[in-house]
């Protein structure tokens, strides 16, 4: 069954389902990528490991992350041409998981490499900071950086009640984009991890989603319609 939502769903943002969510979403989109990079690149599933701790009355809670990230190098001489990223929750909320998040986009932007960041995370702060001018109001966002144009960002956004955009992911400066669906990427995700089986639809959105009143009225409305709850 696929998911209730017509485009992210926030559910997935539970700490238990997330890192699961986040690997079939990775899985899927470097699947998808893979016929379009012929013989020019190829295309390798790395990860980042580290530790983040947090303050509990007299102790300290010590949480370990693990991240994956695609990365497409050339094949001739093994240079990164883009790095691709899903934002995690601990990239976004905790100290440990936005210093590991940004030290590898600064090393991807060392290397003069194309950079796209997928957010669809609503907790905690973003990542990137950027001027929202003459942006629609959104809550997910692709941010998409080119080689040939290391300060600028081309931003795809939606909100929670549309689906998810496509987006041209950059490759070298003398090659063409290749355009990605990203709602595509998530159906298939969302079906290969079985989690239509693991949501508790009647049940509230994970406490640490910060939702608008409208936006709850609009998902328990969405859910009944659906005959979740």
């Amino acid at each position: 069954m696929p998911s209730p939502f017509p485009g992210m769903d926030p559910y997935l943002e539970h700490p238990k389902l997330w890192p699961a969510f986040q690997h079939q979403l990775l899985a899927c989109l470097y699947q998808i990528l893979l016929p379009g990079l012929v013989d020019r690149y190829r295309a390798r599933v790395g990860n980042r490991s580290y530790v983040s701790e947090m303050p509990l009355f007299t102790s300290i809670v010590r949480e370990e992350y693990t991240e994956e990230f695609i990365e497409i190098r050339s094949r001739t001489d093994n240079r990164l041409i883009t790095l691709l990223e899903v934002v995690s929750p601990a990239n976004k909320s905790t100290a440990a998981g936005r210093q590991a998040y940004l030290d590898k986009r600064r090393e991807a932007s060392v290397q003069r490499a194309g950079i796209v960041e997928i957010d669809l995370v609503l907790q905690g702060k973003p990542t990137l900071t950027y001027s929202r001018d003459g942006l629609p109001e959104f809550d997910y966002a692709v941010s998409v950086t080119k080689a040939t144009a290391p300060d600028r960002y081309e931003i795809y956004t939606a909100t929670i009640q549309k689906r998810l955009p496509k987006f041209k992911l950059p490759l070298a400066p003398d090659d063409k984009d290749t355009l990605l669906d990203l709602q595509s990427a998530f159906g298939r995700a969302y079906d290969l991890g079985g989690f239509a089986s693991l949501i508790d639809y009647k049940g509230p959105s994970p406490p640490d989603v910060p939702l608008s009143t409208a936006y709850k009225a609009w998902i328990a409305e969405l859910l009944k319609q659906m005959k979740l709850r």
